[in-house]
């Protein structure tokens, strides 16, 4: 980024202090970082392969630096806005401008300019036009004993007596004392230190069951500043739904003391108007709304804490263990309308799909278990797939006793999101001749091969797997999401001939527009044999290809660097490492004799240090490398069907399926998972449930209690 101004040059300086020091980063990594940010670089490429210009920062830092850049250019972006509209009044004067420059957040630009902010017809304007204004600096000078006497001075034909008069000067001074900073930040302080947020039931809706879900929140009252973001979220949704009136509460006394010490200078009958003019400021402006800025920045908090949660799920269970490249039968199960099954093989292409009814009301048990031993037996199945919606333990009761003609492992997949996909227009572009529900079966069985390729399909929001996500801030969650999508993709890397464009768009540098190029591309010319021919994709430039080769891999191609993480910038460097050793490139990979010889310090260039070379090395040891576990195979309890079987003290098996703040629920076999309370999780103490437990882990559980009237479950993994 070229800077042309001396204010530009000083804004950039500003920029990097202000991302400097509220990150364990040092300047010049900052100012790197942002240099590239600036040539759209992709947060994925940076961390990767840019460590000698980041000093090795990672994913997480590089992300708090794009998202602080963006707060402080937007918070620029206010200071010039208000500055202008300041000065198109002539009323900007050099020491507010300065301190306008000075603020170092959004809030505190809001308050120097709420005093010249244009407001609607209040009832201070309205006192200024009758010509009041005058009287109300008498009054807040405090000095004059006689104010009737003043008062009748501005009497006219709307304000007909001093009453009216001193009424419409209080109205006046209350707005002055409204628009101050320094008031508002006194109340501001008391708000956030020890107003409490209380909720009470809407009587009409109490006996609704419908409720009973906020049952606890009835007659409620909380800290505002120390509430669970789980809970504001809870009650904020009650009350939006109707069964809950919340309100802010804050003791009044303390801080109309600490105004009236601040403003009160005398001890007349001018001050004692004054003292009624606080009154009525704080009661009618400051409360109302500084309680709604605490609500609202509390929400917030919720929200950045709700999305982390959902975050940190997300990319656990895009990071789950696949079982990888297996011939699978997928099963989405169903009493009435029967058992969906499909063939896939071993590149997740359907051959082959069907319906049985081994179940309720059809009872055609027999035919089902001879056509799935058919089936299996002529498409060489090596899994089956099972999804965990209506009729899951049945279906997986009666596929555990079919003895196949050979081993066949047996999975339970979670259906989230999967009927929202098989309706979805990728579906139907996918598999436009299949019925809904078959498409929901593929799905099944995908996500049991590669979860990361087949969920990249879903909006986030419908995998299930966050506390409140509907209620958060919905911009902020989408973004949160998408770069957690992006991160697991580029994590693990996407093989270009097989991938989707669902998936491919989500590669470093790549986007929607080119992700379907890529994909017609290799429709109408076959699969890619070099990450050269990348460069031939229609409108895909030397950028994309930079911030994406490193990303993509080729199977089996000319260059067995290509189906690594080595990035092609660096292939020369490597050639020449071989060639250095005697040896070509097909020698050194895998070879890690050969390549703990290589001394790393011979090879450094200006723009390629140690870091990098050790990641060369890393990748050359096992050429692209999934990062994930592989599937492992689960059985539930057998003797829990539904939600009666269990009994208090009952250990069982579950799933984690998913993890909030307060403790993570498990999948114990039934249509209701329980919960495990955080104070439940562990015999010792735990400040943070994600470093206890991960989404998709296989755990054992104690039950404490069953809540048959609200369907709730509680668990403890305490023994």
């Amino acid at each position: 980024m070229y800077f042309c101004s001396t204010f530009a040059r000083l804004n950039a300086t500003t920029l990097i202090h202000y991302i400097s020091s509220r990150i364990s980063a040092s300047e010049k990594a900052v100012k790197n970082t942002i240099t590239l940010l600036n040539e759209d670089c992709s947060i994925p490429f940076i961390a990767r392969y840019r460590k000698e210009k980041t000093g090795n920062l990672d994913e997480v830092t590089i992300a708090q630096i794009a998202n602080l850049k963006e707060e402080f250019e937007a918070l620029e972006k206010r200071k010039n806005t208000v500055i202008k509209a300041i000065e198109e009044q002539g009323l900007l004067g050099e020491e507010l401008r300065h301190k306008i420059l000075k603020a170092a957040t959004i809030t505190q630009v809001e308050d120097l300019y709420l005093p010249f902010k244009k407001k609607r017809k209040t009832k201070a304007e309205v006192a200024r036009k009758n010509g009041l204004e005058p009287l109300a600096k008498i009054l807040m000078h405090q000095k004059t004993d006689t104010v009737e006497a003043t008062a009748n001075r501005f009497l006219n034909g709307e304000v007909t007596t001093k009453e009216k008069a001193l009424e419409g000067a209080r109205h006046i001074i209350a707005e002055w004392i409204n628009d101050r900073a320094d008031i508002r930040n006194i109340v501001r302080k008391d708000m956030y230190r020890f107003a409490t947020i209380t909720s009470k039931v809407v009587p009409r809706v109490a006996k609704e069951d419908s409720a009973q879900r906020f049952k606890d929140y009835f007659d409620w009252s909380e800290n505002l500043s120390r509430i669970p973001s789980h809970r504001i979220l809870a009650l904020l949704r009650a009350e939006k739904e109707g069964y809950l009136k919340i309100k802010v509460v804050l003791d009044d006394v303390p801080i109309l003391e600490k105004l009236d010490r601040k403003l009160i200078r005398a001890n007349n009958a001018s001050a004692a108007e004054v003292q009624l003019a606080i009154d009525d400021a704080y009661k009618r402006l400051l409360f109302p709304s500084l309680s709604n800025e605490a609500l609202q920045t509390t929400k917030s908090k919720a929200d950045e804490d709700a999305i982390k949660v959902f975050a940190k799920n997300l990319q656990q269970l895009l990071l789950g263990a696949p079982l990888g490249e297996k011939r699978i039968l997928a099963i989405d199960p169903g009493f009435r309308t029967g058992c969906k099954i499909v063939c896939l093989n071993k590149q997740g292409n359907i051959l082959y799909h069907d319906t049985v009814f081994p179940h309720a009301p059809h009872h055609k048990k027999l035919e089902a278990e001879y056509l799935l031993k058919q089936v299996t037996k002529k498409q060489q199945i090596e899994a089956i797939a099972i999804g965990n919606g209506t009729a899951s333990r049945e279906t997986e009761q009666f596929i555990r006793a079919i003895t196949f003609s050979s081993p066949i492992e047996v999975f339970v997949v979670s259906e989230a999101g999967a009927s929202i996909y098989s309706a979805s227009p990728i579906a139907r572009a996918e598999f436009p001749a299949l019925d809904i529900t078959v498409r929901g079966a593929i799905s099944i069985g995908r996500r049991l091969a590669d979860p990361l390729a087949e969920l990249v399909k879903i909006d986030a929001k419908s995998i299930g797997v966050g506390q409140y996500q509907h209620d958060v801030d919905q911009t902020k969650l989408k973004n949160a999401l998408d770069n957690v999508v992006a991160h697991c993709v580029n994590k693990v890397g996407v093989n270009i001939n097989t991938a989707s464009a669902s998936l491919l768009q989500y590669v470093s540098g790549v986007g929607p527009k080119l992700a379907e190029n890529i994909v017609r591309f290799r429709d109408e010319n076959g699969g890619f044999t070099s990450k050269k021919q990348i460069k031939k994709v229609p409108r895909l430039g030397e950028k994309a290809f930079e911030q994406s080769a490193g990303f993509l891999r080729i199977k089996n191609g000319e260059n067995p660097l290509d189906d690594s993480g080595v990035h092609p910038e660096c292939y020369a460097l490597v050639k020449k490492m071989a060639k250095d050793h005697g040896y070509t490139i097909h020698q050194i990979i895998r070879n890690k004799e050969i390549l703990d010889r290589i001394e790393l310090q011979n090879y450094t260039t200006d723009t390629f240090g140690i870091p990098t070379l050790r990641d060369i090395i890393k990748e050359l040891e096992k050429p692209g490398l999934d990062p994930r576990a592989k599937a492992k195979a689960f059985r539930f309890n057998e003797e829990v069907k539904k939600i009666e079987d269990l009994k208090i003290g009952m250990e069982l098996p579950g799933i984690i399926n998913n993890i909030t703040n307060f403790g993570c629920f498990v999948d114990i076999g039934l249509k209701e998972s329980g919960l495990v309370h955080i104070s439940n999780l562990s015999n010792t103490f735990v400040k943070d449930v994600n470093e206890h437990v991960k989404l998709q882990q296989q755990v054992t559980v104690k039950v404490l209690e069953v809540d048959l009237q609200r369907k709730r479950i509680q668990l403890s993994m305490r023994f």
